[in-house]
């Protein structure tokens, strides 16, 4: 009997990177989005506690979908069992940067 597949997710947000798990990933018909499902995290038994997949447990636990923009999305792997979830700071520097969006501050363009 075959399992259902896991994802590790990788994604920008606010300046940093979240790598999360999931069972369920897919092109959303919200266009421009990627829909995640079932978020998987680390056994709650666990002796040793890491504070940041606990941030991300408490950030995701009431949510039953995520719509990610498909431009925040690094990468997607399927995987053989889920890892720790986790947040770390994005790079700076190097050849590779975020895609630039207009400040929509008020509704309003930013002016230069």
């Amino acid at each position: 009997m075959t399992s259902e597949p896991i994802y590790r997710i990788t994604f920008f947000n606010q300046g940093q990177v979240y790598e999360i798990y999931a069972r369920h990933v897919f092109q959303s018909d919200l266009w421009g989005f990627l829909e995640v499902e079932e978020f998987i995290f680390g056994e709650r038994s666990q002796m040793i506690v890491d504070p940041a997949e606990e941030k991300l447990k408490n950030e995701f636990s009431d949510i039953k979908r995520s719509f990610i923009p498909m431009q925040s999305v690094v990468r997607i792997d399927e995987v053989e069992k889920e890892g720790t979830c986790k947040i770390t700071e994005a790079p700076t520097g190097g050849n590779v940067s975020a895609f630039p969006f207009p400040n929509m501050a008020g509704g309003k363009p930013a002016k230069d």
